[in-house]
């Protein structure tokens, strides 16, 4: 009998597209202060110094470096919250706990009456994007199949793109009602606050979705495991549920097997195996590498950068909005494109095309920043929007990807933990430094992500291997790891689907393999 392999069912789509909605508010809540960068009500407000030539703006520099370095220092605390949380929890969860601290943090900013207050709203609001950016994508790639799943954990980039887009046109908008009431705070209180809004309609909805199979086969309840993933993966041309038995089967033996394992080597199995070594290698170096192309530092502080080479008025926003509006396709297109070309060619791609732009970005702003040279500025400009057009095109979504789905199910929720880990502690370090840096020392900021994406690409294409197309269960091969069961092999024949019929089947097999 040939193998049936499902097409992409609409509640799975479904499924995954609410639970992405968190990464939207992750991606407005990083990039929101932005705009307040932008209203000069928000000074006001704050009793900072707004113009970057006047006496006491390193005060300033200081406290913008604050409210950045206070919502990753949450994040951080986020995501090692998580690596508890998704596994006691559960996935679905550990999302709902993460959406209602992040609705409180936009709160506490968006009625923020000084300084302190909204540095606390944003460390409040950086502990819930740390758990939902860490849970999401592992739910999506835990739910979806072998050839589906990187067009499904694409979605958190889509998604992503969309919180980026949401916030550059509402600090777009509001800059105008500043315009008509210079003394109202409305134009940078209301885009602080709704960045809560997508997580509530996230929250709303959550008792909808189901939880991970995967994670359901953990805690030994089979039967709602086996349920939910044929509910996930029934489709039109596969009416008898073929394909979600035998990927049951896989998950079933693959997790008896791991965790057997795990048992005998006992704690902090995730760094006691040279496969589960090198995993965390590539997974904390490549959102760090990410993290150091620069892209991050443009989506939280491009309004001063658009400053700084002479755009004034309205126009840094605006520059703002239009560049972030282009990773809304860019996303798009690596959901079509990455389950075809592939996870780390896309990789490759666009660290390569990010590192040409860095080179000529930082030659334009070296010769012509500071001057009256518009045309110099502009072709500066041009290509921080051609690094967008790369980053969100083959980086950003195929990172997560990647990172979701290297690990064994056992140890997913520890693997994302540390990839995210490596992601906010560059974060914490790059976009803190921003500002101080872009104040003292301008363009020589940039010659730093040069250095740390050439390194990067080198170690992409010696040290990062492809996973397109395989199962969860099969990439183990990958890294040395035992798969007990390709999913190829598994077969669709109706038996015993319960726990005790899964081990007496694995120890058959295991018993002829020593024989």
């Amino acid at each position: 009998m040939g193998k049936i392999l499902p097409s992409i069912s609409l509640y799975n789509w479904a499924i995954v597209m609410l639970m992405a909605l968190g990464t939207t508010s992750v991606s407005y809540a990083l990039s929101s202060i932005s705009g307040a960068l932008g209203q000069a009500s928000f000074y006001v407000s704050m009793d900072l110094v707004g113009d970057a030539t006047a006496p006491g703006y390193a005060q300033t520099s200081n406290y913008i470096a604050a409210c950045t370095g206070c919502l990753l220092a949450g994040g951080f605390a986020g995501v090692l919250f998580n690596a508890w949380a998704a596994d006691i929890l559960g996935r679905r969860l550990a999302c709902q706990v993460g959406a209602v601290v992040l609705t409180l943090g936009g709160a506490l900013q968006g009625g923020a009456t000084n300084r302190s207050m909204l540095l606390g709203g944003r460390f409040v609001a950086g502990l819930g994007m740390g758990a939902l950016w860490t849970t999401i994508p592992m739910y999506q790639a835990e739910i979806s199949t072998p050839q589906s799943r990187g067009f499904m954990v694409s979605m958190t980039g889509v998604m992503f793109a969309l919180g980026y887009m949401l916030s550059g046109w509402i600090n777009f908008a509001t800059y105008y009602a500043g315009q008509k009431d210079p003394s109202s705070t409305f134009p940078w209180r209301f885009p602080l606050a709704f960045q809560a809004a997508p997580a509530l309609v996230m929250l709303l909805f959550s008792p909808l979705l189901p939880e991970s199979p995967r994670w359901l086969l953990q805690k030994d309840r089979h039967g709602e495991a086996l349920a939910i993933t044929r509910r996930l993966h029934h489709s039109k041309t596969d009416i008898n549920d073929s394909f979600a038995r035998r990927e049951y089967i896989q998950m079933s033996k693959q997790m008896l097997h791991d965790t057997r394992v795990q048992q005998q080597i006992g704690s902090f199995y995730i760094f006691r195996t040279a496969s589960n070594r090198k995993r965390c290698y590539l997974a904390f170096g490549l959102l760090w590498g990410c993290q150091w192309m620069g892209l991050t530092v443009v989506g939280t502080y491009g309004v001063l950068v658009y400053s700084s080479l002479g755009m004034t008025g309205s126009l840094p926003l605006l520059l703002q909005a239009l560049w972030v509006t282009i990773s809304l396709p860019g996303n798009s297109f690596t959901a079509l494109y990455v389950d075809r070309v592939g996870r780390r060619t896309l990789l490759l791609i666009g660290a390569i095309a990010i590192l040409v732009c860095l080179c000529f970005n930082t030659a334009l702003q070296a010769e012509y920043l500071g001057t009256s040279n518009r045309a110099g500025q502009r072709a500066s400009i041009f290509f921080i929007f051609l690094m967008i057009v790369f980053w969100a095109g083959c980086v950003d979504a195929t990172q997560f990807v990647y990172l979701s789905e290297i690990w064994p199910s056992h140890l997913r929720a520890q693997g994302q933990t540390l990839g995210m880990a490596g992601w906010m502690l560059s974060g914490i370090i790059l976009l803190v430094a921003a500002p101080i840096a872009m104040d003292h020392i301008g363009w020589k900021f940039t010659l730093i992500n040069i250095c740390c994406t050439f390194v990067f690409v080198f170690c992409l294409y010696f040290f990062y291997p492809e996973t397109r197309g395989k199962s969860i269960e099969d990439i183990n091969a990958l890294f040395g790891d035992e798969v007990v069961l390709h999913l190829e092999d598994a077969t669709d024949e109706e038996g015993d689907m319960s726990k005790e019929g899964i081990v007496q089947e694995l120890e058959m097999e295991e018993g002829s393999k020593q024989a």
